[in-house]
């Protein structure tokens, strides 16, 4: 494998964007080796609040959970604890369901991508009739945001909240996207720039604008700006049953399936 081992993947996928992260303002970080959690209050529907768990000490795993879970309860806030292969005990999959977590499958994909001046079909997409793609811009922010709220069933203030200071504070290392069709906005999708990889993120398609092409579009667009930096490697962690089946035909390739468990 070109791209590196399994391991060094999967770190890239998994560890990756969280070493990333803008640091929002009721943001906590809580890591330690084989841990990393979030827990950002003001997102109560969804998003910066997560477990990335690789081991648990097996004497304490029920009350780990039981702490954890609790807390997020507490805050009335949505969240999800992703495990992999690699989690520690075999069974936390099992403990986290029984404490009313609900599991779904995601797919941890890369593609490698060549030099720019080599031609390369993954970018190639030929753009769909009616559909245009654009860089997100602080005029278009706004717009990006509101399709994303709608699109994630989301609050729109902190959304918006938290792209601004990425805006402003991240050197652009992330990317947006709005993707429109017959000029109405219906898609957004953006990457963050690793350094060493692009990492595909928030893509979500409007209902009424489905299956006309717009999420490979997206796709393709942020490969071609990605590849034009000179990142030779593409990654996401996608879900199994929607984005994952289109990034394979794409030329993706799965490292592993983990699952995602949600409260």
């Amino acid at each position: 494998m070109a791209g590196g081992s399994e391991d060094v993947l999967l770190r890239e996928i998994v560890e990756g964007p969280r070493r990333a992260l803008v640091q929002l303002p009721d943001m906590r970080r809580i890591e330690r080796p084989g841990w990393f959690q979030l827990i950002t209050p003001s997102f109560r529907q969804g998003g910066f609040n997560e477990v990335v768990c690789s081991e648990l000490p097996e004497n304490e795993v029920d009350s780990i959970i039981e702490a954890t879970v609790g807390e997020y309860r507490r805050l009335g806030v949505k969240f999800r604890w992703l495990v992999g292969a690699r989690s520690r005990p075999a069974d936390l999959g099992a403990r986290l369901e029984r404490a009313g977590l609900i599991r779904s499958a995601s797919c941890a994909m890369f593609l490698e991508t060549p030099r720019p001046e080599v031609p390369f079909p993954a970018e190639d997409v030929p753009m769909p009739r009616d559909v245009t793609i654009e860089e997100v811009d602080d005029s278009t922010l706004e717009l990006y945001t509101r399709v994303m709220a709608t699109g994630w069933n989301v609050e729109e203030g902190p959304l918006e909240k938290a792209h601004r200071r990425i805006m402003q504070e991240n050197d652009r290392s992330q990317r947006f996207y709005l993707g429109r069709y017959q000029g109405r906005p219906a898609a957004v999708a953006g990457y963050l720039d690793l350094g060493h990889s692009a990492y595909l993120l928030g893509a979500v398609v409007l209902p009424d604008f489905r299956r006309h092409g717009l999420y490979r579009a997206l796709v393709a667009a942020r490969l071609r700006d990605a590849r034009a930096r000179g990142l030779r490697l593409a990654t996401s962690l996608a879900r199994a049953e929607s984005s994952a089946p289109i990034l394979e035909r794409m030329g993706f390739r799965t490292v592993e399936r983990l699952s995602t468990y949600s409260g």
